[in-house]
């Protein structure tokens, strides 16, 4: 199956796979097509495409759970896998593997073409006709503090000066149909960008970009290096460039194939309330922030758009599959280069990816000689606390090989029998966290620093272990072979 270069190619694949579901009767924008999204993500059903919106124009339509876990049998990271140039069949590990190998890949820029050959353009709103009202926006939680323009979508934006150009997701609430507003929170890119705007006491030209092509939103929502560009590396993961058009009101490059481009600035001044809003650990603070403020000054769109949405919440959903899979394997990558031996990183989805498992070989110790497992650990967690990544990854379990970090049930059992009550676990004392983390307390929090730990759950060495009283290592291969026999047939 071939990479789709658009969301409507998306959905067309995921349609062919039985993980579509087309609603045709009337939804509301105002929590009950959030509300269907979220339960379609919670019980791992087909994403929901929603034809009829209220109150909005005849075509205008909704997209529910992008790249959530998939319906599909013996397929659950379908939807993620299709967004990143990989099968359906991929699995967790492999997307890791896929996304971590690309970050040494020469980066494809984007080819530019004319507005004729831009689908983006068949529709273009300025001035006062540039209203989000016309849109299907949707209200995601009871709770949240308005309707969020933004759950799936990438805001591009540029340093002053034009040397680096940064896609990334970052949420997004809607004030009325000119305004809205959303976090701008260090060490964020789409903060460091608005920092050098607001030193300079200019408002920062911005595009936010809803559908295109599915890598999109996926490598926006996942962490890469600073000054990295995200359309370069795009094309490097799916193996051609992406196709790009100037905006209208900056000359910041917008995807051809997106769904919907909204452009305007971004304010100097933080005077936007924001927030609450239900976020990926599973809870609604109570608690709002002062933002700076989008203006919403020209909306150019495809006949019959179509508006992603992503119903954050418990695991495991969009965000899970995208930024937690981004960080384990951004992860993977800063402890190979450490020179450490390393199987695989994963992100814990059931954790709300609060947990990062670091999986090693059984025979680490020939690579590591005279080191013993709390050393390890140690440089394990220097590598990642070293980075951005630890701010997102309050505990880390180190763990052999034998178990696959990817199947719950498997994982739990490891981390219950060997992870002590007490002993073998490495802090790293105040470093900076991401004020998201639910596991910390409000004051740690609102200070973006607390406590990390890396805990050593390493077996011991080969001679030292205890057998394993399983199906494969507690019986003999003859009596294995007559178990399997019968239930081959």
């Amino acid at each position: 199956m071939s990479h789709p270069s658009d969301l409507r190619e998306h959905i067309k694949a995921l349609e062919a796979l039985g993980d579509l579901d087309r609603i045709e009767t009337e939804v509301d924008w105002n929590l009950e097509a959030a509300a269907h999204t979220r339960y379609s993500t919670e019980h791992r059903l087909p994403a929901p495409l929603f034809e009829k919106v209220t109150g909005v124009a005849d075509g205008f339509r909704l997209l529910g759970a992008p790249a959530a876990l998939s319906a599909a049998p013996g397929k659950p990271f379908a939807r993620v896998a299709l967004s990143i140039g990989l099968p359906p069949e991929a699995t967790g590990p492999q997307i890791i593997d896929h996304l971590a190998a690309t970050q040494h890949r020469p980066g494809i820029p984007p080819k530019t073409v004319s507005r004729g050959d831009a689908a983006v353009k068949q529709n273009v709103l300025l001035g006062d006709d540039a209203d989000l009202n016309r849109f299907p926006v949707p209200f995601v939680h009871e709770g949240d503090g308005d309707r969020y323009v933004n759950t799936y979508g990438v805001i591009i934006a540029q340093t002053p000066d034009g040397s680096w150009t940064n896609w990334s997701i970052a949420r997004i609430m809607m004030v009325d149909g000119k305004h809205m507003t959303g976090l701008v929170i260090h060490p964020q890119h789409i903060a460091q960008i608005w920092q050098q705007w607001a030193d300079l006491g200019q408002p920062m030209p911005y595009a936010l970009v809803q559908g295109g092509d599915p890598a999109i939103p996926y490598v926006g929502g996942i962490p890469i290096g600073d000054g990295v560009a995200e359309a370069d590396y795009i094309g490097a993961l799916i193996g051609e460039p992406l196709a790009v058009v100037k905006a209208e009101l900056s000359d910041l490059l917008v995807p051809a194939s997106a769904e919907i481009v909204i452009e305007g600035h971004l304010s100097v001044e933080r005077t936007g309330v924001e927030g609450p809003f239900g976020e990926f650990a599973g809870y609604i603070p109570s608690g709002t922030s002062l933002q700076p403020v989008y203006s919403v000054e020209a909306i150019t769109y495809r006949d019959d758009p179509i508006w992603p949405l992503v119903a954050e919440g418990k695991p495991t959903d969009d965000f899970h599959t995208v930024t937690g899979l981004g960080v384990a394997a951004g992860t993977l990558d800063v402890i190979r280069a450490a020179g450490l031996p390393v199987t695989t990183a994963w992100s814990s989805l059931s954790s709300a990816s609060h947990w990062l498992v670091v999986s090693v070989p059984g025979d680490w110790r020939d690579h590591l000689p005279g080191v013993t497992s709390e050393e390890f650990a140690r440089r394990v967690g220097e590598a990642i606390h070293s980075t951005k990544y630890g701010a997102a990854l309050p505990q880390v379990f180190l763990l052999d090989d034998d178990v696959d970090p990817a199947n719950d049930a498997e994982l739990m059992w490891a981390l219950g029998t060997r992870v002590h009550p007490v002993d073998r676990t490495v802090r790293f004392e105040d470093g900076p966290i991401l004020s998201l983390l639910t596991c910390y307390t409000k004051e740690e929090r609102r200070a973006g620093r607390a406590t990390k730990v890396v805990h050593d759950a390493l077996l011991p060495a080969p001679d030292e272990r205890e057998a394993l009283s399983d199906f494969a290592h507690a019986y003999p291969s003859t009596v294995r072979a007559k178990v399997l026999a019968r239930h081959q047939h």
